[in-house]
């Protein structure tokens, strides 16, 4: 979008507009679409905190030429005959938020979704709220917990995209989620009719995407966020100290 070009008129109708974002997911699983992938997600500076020059050559001579056929299989195990499940549930996410949303307001709301890497873009959803006259927007990223390699990355994306629009709209962004009384009651809810279909297990374990260990001593606040919400859910449950368990994975590479 050129910044020199007419996006407002008097007479344009306005609505609000709301961007819901989730991280991705690659095109197919074919290994040329999960290296494109995988290439966009590992690139950004908010993912892996290492000096540009090194990681360049570790991610393209390496990772870049070993992951992708890995991951291809992975991805093929999951993927379904509508596509990606993260897609393919996040569209579902979006269409229930329309729905909820022109209940309960007056005025036109447009809800789109986005992803942080891949398709949709942040910047196609964003053209397709301003095309809609989305005058105020609300990014809502689907990270319930705070982090600098998911929720700052999102809103470093948002505002490269929206520097290049003449008129800016009022934006608010959603940073974070995780102790939210509607969110816990919400994963309470899963769970609970999870086991009256199965049968309540000996153990709860609460499993969280890991960061490195020196993003959260540079203050990064996702590792205390998720303890709070594995804590808020148990005793939203009723558990005790042995009937739950806080866990974290996918670490890439030897640190912490």
């Amino acid at each position: 979008m050129n910044k020199n070009s007419t996006d407002y008129r008097h007479d344009a109708p306005e609505c609000l507009g709301v961007l819901l974002t989730n991280l991705g997911t690659p095109d197919s699983p074919s290994p040329s679409d999960v290296r494109r992938y995988l290439k966009e997600f590992l690139w950004d500076h908010r993912v892996v905190e290492i000096p540009r020059i090194a990681w360049w050559f570790v991610l393209n001579l390496i990772i870049l030429n070993t992951r992708p056929k890995r991951s291809a299989a992975a991805y093929a195990k999951v993927w379904t005959n509508e596509g990606s499940p993260l897609l393919v549930i996040s569209r579902k996410q979006a269409e229930a938020l329309q729905t909820a949303l022109e209940s309960q307001f007056s005025g036109p709301v447009k809800v789109e979704l986005a992803m942080r890497y891949g398709n949709p873009s942040i910047a196609e959803g964003l053209e397709k709220l301003r095309q809609a006259g989305a005058r105020r927007i609300v990014v809502l990223p689907l990270y319930p917990q705070y982090s600098a390699s998911t929720t700052a990355s999102t809103f470093d994306a948002v505002t490269d995209v929206i520097q290049g629009w003449r008129w800016i709209p009022e934006l608010r962004f959603i940073n974070h989620y995780h102790d939210d009384k509607g969110y816990i009651s919400a994963l309470a809810s899963g769970v609970r009719r999870y086991w009256a279909e199965h049968g309540q297990p000996e153990k709860l374990v609460m499993s969280f995407h890991g960061i490195p260990k020196e993003y959260f001593i540079a203050g990064d606040p996702y590792f205390c966020e998720c303890h709070k919400t594995a804590r808020l859910l148990a005793e939203e449950l009723g558990l005790d100290d042995e009937q739950w368990q806080l866990t974290f994975q996918s670490r890439l590479g030897p640190k912490e």
